[in-house]
């Protein structure tokens, strides 16, 4: 059976960086670095052996090792010197070294490293991870007023009805951050409507040859169509992932028997019995403030919980095991 060539057995990886390896080695001797180098480490340990602390070892007859190991010494202090740091500079910074350089980074291989780098799962993570940056910070801090403002209410209303005030820590969601939740979300549906709106004002006239655009039944019609997609919207987001974007800037999430995936029945049923607790005086979103577990009317009927989101402690890319990094 025949054997593969080490050089075709080892992996991509491998190659590129090998490529690497002989592209430094070449920058190496033709900008003279290896030379300048070499020359800086016969002169340390020229220094060395002349130095006071080998001819002591050497007069009072210490074993091979003492006299090995105070070699080294002077060795390392002569190679930390300014000396041998400006004699690498200097060969660096020349025209030859930026003519190897160019060659090098214009090389099919160099490109071909640069694409399996930011092909890694850790770079698109991290990359990921900044440019989300300041949205998460934004939502942390006006998620950590919010929070304090929940609790100051609930303390509030346990002292109108003359209840004991809840003191340990919970995981739920109070009013107050969710009303934040709910008037992001509403202030992007109102966007989206405003210009949906706009935009089928301005093409009605051209169409139907009139200029009145829209007449009051059709902004009625229209609005009745733009509460139908925002409803079915919420029962979307709720339905598949448990969050809105509101509830996402905030990092809370909807909870239904463990799972944030609510399900299409249950989202319903919340959509529907919303209304009914707003529009009773709100007597049925009021009731966040005195349940213990922080639920209205409609988590009630649903069978649902606002939670918070786990903090992440750790970054994305630290979760991915070992075997997928290679």
């Amino acid at each position: 059976m025949a054997v593969e060539p080490p050089d075709q057995r080892r992996s991509g990886p491998a190659r590129l960086l090998g490529a690497g390896a002989r592209g430094a080695e070449r920058l190496a001797g033709a900008t003279g670095v290896d030379k300048a180098v070499e020359d800086a480490v016969e002169e340390a340990i020229v220094r060395a052996m002349r130095s006071p602390a080998v001819e002591r070892a050497l007069a009072r007859g210490l074993d091979e090792g003492t006299v090995q190991r105070a070699i080294e010494a002077a060795v390392e202090r002569a190679l930390a010197s300014d000396e041998v740091a400006d004699q690498v500079v200097r060969a660096l910074d020349s025209e030859v070294a930026d003519r190897v350089w160019a060659e090098i980074l214009a090389s099919p291989k160099a490109q071909m490293l640069v694409e399996r780098i930011a092909e890694a799962p850790e770079v698109r993570a991290a990359i990921t991870e900044q440019g989300m940056g300041l949205v998460t910070d934004l939502g942390r801090h006006l998620t950590a007023v919010t929070e304090r403002l929940d609790d100051a209410l609930e303390r509030t209303a346990h002292r109108l009805m003359r209840r004991p005030p809840v003191e340990e820590e919970t995981t739920e969601v109070g009013l107050v951050t969710r009303i934040a939740a709910a008037a992001i979300d509403l202030g992007l549906l109102s966007a989206a409507y405003s210009i949906a709106s706009g935009l089928l004002a301005s093409v009605v006239p051209v169409v139907f040859g009139n200029g009145d655009g829209l007449s009051a039944l059709g902004f009625l019609g229209f609005g009745f169509l733009g509460f139908l997609v925002g409803g079915s919207l919420l029962v979307a987001f709720w339905a598949l992932v448990g969050q809105t974007p509101g509830m996402r800037l905030l990092s809370i999430h909807l909870e239904r028997e463990g799972t944030r995936a609510l399900g299409l029945r249950p989202a319903l049923r919340r959509l529907v019995a919303l209304p009914v607790a707003i529009f009773t005086f709100g007597l049925g979103v009021l009731a966040i403030l005195v349940s213990p577990t922080r639920q209205g009317w409609h988590d009630r009927f649903a069978g649902t919980k606002v939670v918070y989101d786990t903090t992440r402690d750790v970054a994305p890319w630290a979760r991915i095991e070992p075997e997928t990094r290679n």
